[in-house]
């Protein structure tokens, strides 16, 4: 599903260079849950935003099921962002004035959907995350842990066959944190949804198949 190979990458800061990642190669096979962990500043979110083409490599490439990425353009990236990638942040990300469903449906809005197959999608989205009794809710009536499983919902909502999450738990307490890593879970195994997660949490991180620790910009193992 998703393969690295030797992928670097490195920011200019005056004269100097900045490397974020230093030759990673990595493999995450379809319907795995796996998780990146380490502490903040390790490369883990720049690796998530190169898989996402939200950011490019410096050098190396990378594989979204078996296509290599370097030579796709913007409007390329984003038809496979609206395809084949699904993804989750550590903000929420949810408009304040519309519904949890409305938000939830935004992305096939977007795309140029209509009608009541938006509708039963967003419906079915909530329903898969245990948010659909709350469906008319606006984003402030809602908790922490409930506006991060509508993001969730909003990430899944066009069906993508790939979930990036980035420390999807960073503003939420512990509680509702394993609440959203449990559902992480879940997905992956009764979906088959392959989930690469990236988090500073050990206890997050331990839900996954297979973990692989960052430091420095390397994937130690």
């Amino acid at each position: 599903m998703v393969r690295l190979d030797h992928v670097s990458k490195e920011y200019c800061r005056g004269e100097a260079g900045v490397a974020a990642l230093r030759d990673v190669s990595l493999h995450v096979a379809e319907g795995e849950f796996c998780a990146l962990m380490g502490p903040s500043g390790c490369g883990k979110s720049t690796l998530l935003n190169i898989v996402a083409g939200l950011d490019h490599p410096t050098s190396g490439e990378v594989f979204l099921e078996g296509r290599p990425t370097s030579n796709l353009s913007d409007r390329e990236w984003t038809g496979l962002r609206r395809s084949l990638i699904g993804m989750v942040f550590q903000s929420f990300h949810l408009l304040p004035t519309l519904t949890a469903e409305d938000n939830v449906a935004l992305p096939l809005l977007l795309q140029g959907e209509n009608g009541r197959s938006v509708r039963r999608r967003a419906a079915e989205s909530l329903a898969r995350v245990g948010m659909e009794p709350r469906a008319r809710h606006r984003p402030g009536e809602l908790s922490g842990g409930e506006q991060q499983r509508v993001a969730i919902a909003r990430a899944l909502v066009h069906r993508p066959r790939l979930l990036l999450a980035d420390e999807p738990t960073g503003n939420l307490d512990s509680r509702n944190g394993a609440d959203v890593i449990a559902l992480l879970q879940s997905l992956s195994k009764e979906l088959k949804q392959t989930v690469l997660l990236v988090t500073h949490s050990r206890e997050a991180a331990a839900a996954a198949d297979h973990i692989h620790t960052m430091r420095d910009g390397y994937v130690e193992s």
